[in-house]
């Protein structure tokens, strides 16, 4: 009886911990792509892109052969923390900071066939600074309505 217990708990622990490391959710999928975007290992990023991000990818490719060794070198050692994760159905937003330096950077993902996928296109603001998480987004000068005659 003691065997068959310990049996039934392994397994209930085993499941709870295969639940809980789901890498199919958006976030580890997107901290896969991101480490792999930013340490240029283009060939990794694209296992966990959409078409339009493999494309985008495959440009990138053709211009890193270009990239001197030390920026590859660099690039390399990059790490990525994963600030917050806003799903909402199939799509999800993650937000994200680089090691190298101290800006907030944002990943929109889609889920396709059950799978998370990265979703950067040439649209994408992926590349430029977004304010930090925590910072207010900045507020839109408004018009000058003022007649002057």
């Amino acid at each position: 009886m003691k065997k068959a217990f310990s049996g039934i708990v392994s397994v209930i622990a085993l499941a709870v911990m295969l639940t809980g490391c789901n890498s199919n959710a958006p976030e580890p999928v997107a901290k896969k792509f991101l480490t792999s975007f930013w340490q240029m290992n283009y060939k990794e990023a694209k296992t966990v892109s959409t078409d339009a991000t493999k494309q985008l990818i495959e440009l990138l490719e053709t211009t890193s052969a270009r990239v001197p060794d030390s920026v590859i070198k660099k690039a390399k050692s990059i790490n990525i923390e994963i600030t917050k994760v806003e799903e909402n159905g199939n799509n999800a937003v993650i937000h994200y900071k680089k090691s190298d330096d101290d800006i907030s950077y944002r990943l929109n993902m889609v889920k396709k066939d059950d799978k998370w996928l990265a979703n950067l296109t040439k649209n994408d603001d992926m590349f430029q600074e977004q304010p930090a998480d925590n910072e207010p987004e900045p507020a839109e000068t408004p018009a000058d309505t003022t007649a002057t005659n």
